[in-house]
């Protein structure tokens, strides 16, 4: 393995670890302060124990997720200094604000949440615990908006004398990628910290422990992760929409599709053909169970739409939306019009240090005429273009199998709590729930994966891949460095774990229902 994909390995352990904590500390964050609200409103000390109890566990969980946050912000600079040169004036512009405004607005708040009790009013404390769940989404924002940039780089231009992009439209980084991956990562918060009440609820129940307690918080934890589930799969549906347009190789991924057709049906289960590549006439998949004009619907919410494959992107072949087919820009052209725009810079530099003006204004125009296709000047070979179709494509279909699953669930558990209470005498039904809480986090980091390799090997969409990004380091260092961070992260799980169990043990001990 080379220093590229031990860096890779090292960044991607990092944000596995660090979105262990930030869903539950989005959604967790939210049902506390609705809880605090029925408190405030009914003055119940029922409901202000459960505000305290399920407080410290959000309190628990958001301080390992800043330690786990901000190692990762720092690898951009250790390990990814090339990336951070090349898009620093964009990419930096949201991680700043994020800094700056949102986690000081979320840390400020944070305290007067755990220390601020009978030493301000009620309603003053009320209001910090919901700026402390709005700072936790805007802090999210900013880091998705960042993401976002990633897989669609907008809102900017390359300067030839600096090289390296330069910010032209602050806004654009708004895109709809950017919207509804912000979306998406908020409401599956939700969700998950929903499933995470239900199930520590049902373990109460199961101990006959706190039942009163352990029944209105599986009430908030069910209407708020249901809201959550339902919101998450309206905006994974425009996210669907947007990497069609954008990123139309990793749709491919995701569905192990190598040649599109109109009316293309999606895969709901099966499994892909190791032995294909874009250029065999392999079978794609070695089973696969179709639901008719599902992929079409998905991509372009149209059951007759064409939707590429990865061969089709690769030979550069589209349909319209008359039925003909056309000729996109197809990967060969792309490597070399990008190894153009790489000649046209050094030109450019070459007429810069002789003060050729003439040379310099000739090379630029040249540049800006390829540079959509810079990145792909980096590679020898088509190949090197296509995301691993394995991974993704399974993904997809974790996140979406249990995605479904835990939508069954929230509607059971609500109609078991409200119809005669059902699922307070369910033993079976509170197992599952409380079995089930680890496989919400499987299903969270399902879609993290999607996101993430399904645009390899890019850095930057089109623009940077993640060969051209790293920094001068050896191999040896990464190494190092990634053992010593796989140590420490999962200390600090083990930790975080442990000591949640701990707090739930000691709160069933207590009085909780009045």
């Amino acid at each position: 393995m080379t220093v590229v994909d031990w860096s890779r390995w090292q960044f991607a352990l990092t944000a596995i670890y660090h979105w262990l904590f930030v869903p539950l500390t989005l959604g967790l964050s939210v049902m506390v302060a609705i809880m605090e609200s029925i408190y405030v409103r009914t003055g119940s000390q029922a409901w202000l124990k459960a505000t305290k109890f399920w407080m410290t566990l959000f309190g628990i969980n958001f301080a390992i997720g800043v330690a786990t946050g901000l190692i990762l912000e720092f690898e951009f600079g250790t390990n990814w200094s090339n990336y951070s040169w090349f898009v620093g004036d964009i990419f930096g512009a949201p991680l700043a604000i994020e800094g700056i405004v949102a986690f000081f607005m979320e840390s400020t708040f944070v305290a007067v949440m755990f220390f601020g009790w009978h030493r301000v009013s009620r309603r003053f404390h009320l209001a910090a615990t919901w700026l402390t769940a709005i700072g936790a989404s805007i802090s999210a924002l900013w880091i998705l908006v960042a993401n976002a940039w990633m897989q669609y780089p907008v809102g900017m231009e390359f300067d030839p004398a600096q090289m390296r992009n330069v910010m032209d439209n602050f806004w654009a980084l708004f895109s709809g990628i950017a919207v509804n991956k912000f979306f998406h990562a908020v409401f599956s918060g939700w969700a998950l910290a929903g499933i995470f009440v239900i199930g520590v609820s049902s373990w109460f129940l199961i101990k006959n422990r706190n039942r009163e307690f352990a029944i209105r918080s599986i009430k908030v934890g069910a209407w708020t992760g249901l809201a959550g589930m339902l919101m998450t799969m309206y905006t994974g549906d425009g996210s669907a929409v947007e990497v069609t347009k954008h990123q139309p190789m990793k749709l491919a991924a995701m569905e192990g599709l190598y040649k599109g057709s109109t009316q293309q049906g999606i895969v709901a289960m099966g499994l892909v053909n190791p032995a294909k590549s874009w250029n065999n006439d392999e079978d794609e998949y070695l089973f696969d169970i179709e639901l008719p004009y599902g992929l079409s619907i998905l991509a372009k919410h149209d059951p007759n739409a064409f939707v590429p494959g990865i061969t089709d992107i690769i030979e550069g072949v589209d349909i319209n939306a008359n039925g003909d087919t056309i000729n996109t820009v197809g990967y060969a052209e792309r490597i070399a019009r990008g190894k153009m725009a790489h000649e046209a810079l050094r030109d450019f530099d070459k007429a810069k240090a002789v003060h050729d003006d003439e040379g310099m204004a000739d090379a630029k125009a040249r540049l800006k005429a390829d540079y959509p296709y810079f990145g792909y000047g980096y590679f020898d070979s088509v190949d090197e273009a296509i995301p691993p179709v394995g991974v993704t494509f399974y993904s997809f279909r974790v996140m979406v199998i249990l995605g479904s699953f835990f939508l069954l669930l929230y509607i059971v558990v609500l109609v078991g709590i409200y119809r005669r209470q059902w699922f307070e005498k369910s033993k079976w039904l509170q197992w599952i729930a409380l079995v089930s809480v680890p496989f919400m986090w499987v299903c969270s980091e399902a879609g993290w994966m999607v996101a993430e390799v399904g645009r390899q090997p890019w850095t930057v969409q089109d623009l940077l891949p993640t060969r051209a990004a790293i920094s001068a380091v050896s191999t040896t260092t990464v190494i190092t460095t990634f053992w010593m961070f796989a140590g420490i992260f999962t200390l600090l799980l083990v930790a975080e774990v442990s000591i949640m169990i701990r707090q739930i043990e000691k709160g069933s001990k207590k009085d909780l229902n009045s």
